[in-house]
């Protein structure tokens, strides 16, 4: 089996077909060279190096031995170089985890933040129902998800990022729109266009019917927050949606919102990683880069302030 140390020192010996000057190289005394070459030789059962006149020179076996190692000790050099941008976040791969509503509406502005700082990061982004981002996590096939707690698990950390307000969607001449607010004790004879299982918002609905000691009429379920849209404005049945998904179409008046009885209802979002696993660098940085976002002092803030936020600094910064 090749001796790498061995090698090692035949390699700057060729190179520089001086015993002196590899022992300076490798910071080591010129009788050390000497003993290693005479290993290294004895061990290949070949002759490396000729001298004469007080000059060395390589057999044709050195040469071709020297030739590969150069080839060999390149590479490690490039290895080396690797480590230290993985290390510098100067190169990478982020895998990332969201739900669909969250791919389409909020991560493009948290990743392209993120590619400010580290642009040479390449991202893999995940979609998925909560419940599937968190199997994902314990699969090792994501470090970090940004999603709702769907389910609590013994080896997935989730630490609070976001408080998103939810909204009751109806058609805008749905008659429940002539109703100042309601409950949803009303809601359990409407038609309900439902999140898909696994859900975080799936499961807020079901907990809020059944606190109220009723079951939603569910018409359909679906993890395409767009197709619900589509439905809710065709007056095929009504849904609960977090609200910054829906912002444009309440706005453009192509959908309308109906008031909840009591206090507004709001869905937290969490970053979710492993807790016994050490984030990669890009995952910390990313981990890192929302946790500065996310604002103690606004309670509760949703990610389309934090969206806001991120826009008004970048314009200073451009200023």
């Amino acid at each position: 089996m090749l001796n790498f140390n061995q090698f090692r020192v035949f390699y700057h010996a060729a190179k520089h077909l001086n015993f002196t000057v590899a022992a300076s190289k490798l910071f080591i005394t010129q009788p050390a060279v000497t003993a290693q070459v005479k290993s290294f030789e004895e061990a290949c059962n070949l002759k490396l190096f000729k001298k004469r006149a007080r000059r060395m020179y390589l057999t044709d076996e050195g040469r071709i031995l020297f030739d590969f190692a150069e080839r060999i000790f390149k590479y490690e050099k490039e290895i080396e170089n690797v480590i230290d941008e993985m290390r510098e976040l100067k190169r990478g791969i982020l895998s990332l985890g969201t739900t669909k509503a969250y791919a389409r509406y909020f991560m493009p502005l948290m990743i392209s933040s993120f590619h400010q700082n580290y642009p040479n990061i390449k991202i893999q982004l995940n979609e998925g129902s909560s419940l599937d981002m968190i199997y994902s996590l314990l699969n090792f096939n994501i470090e970090v998800a940004v999603i709702a707690r769907a389910m609590d698990h013994p080896e997935v950390n989730f630490y609070p990022f976001s408080k998103e307000e939810m909204a009751i969607i109806v058609a805008p001449d749905h008659p429940l729109t002539r109703k100042k607010s309601i409950s949803f004790k009303e809601l359990a004879d409407e038609p309900f266009i439902m999140k898909e299982n696994g859900s975080g918002t799936r499961k807020m609905v079901e907990q809020l019917f059944e606190k109220e000691g009723c079951e939603p009429n569910a018409l359909m379920e679906t993890s395409n927050t767009e197709f619900i849209k589509q439905l809710v404005q065709r007056g095929e049945g009504v849904s609960f949606l977090v609200r910054e998904a829906v912002a444009a179409e309440i706005a453009e008046k192509t959908l309308a919102e109906v008031a909840l009885k009591g206090q507004k209802v709001f869905l937290d979002v969490n970053i979710a990683y492993l807790k016994n696993q050490v984030l990669s660098p890009p995952a910390k940085a990313f981990v890192d880069t929302l946790t500065k976002l996310r604002s103690d002092d606004i309670d509760p803030m949703g990610i389309g302030a934090m969206m806001v936020k991120i826009l008004a600094q970048r314009r200073k910064m451009a200023e």
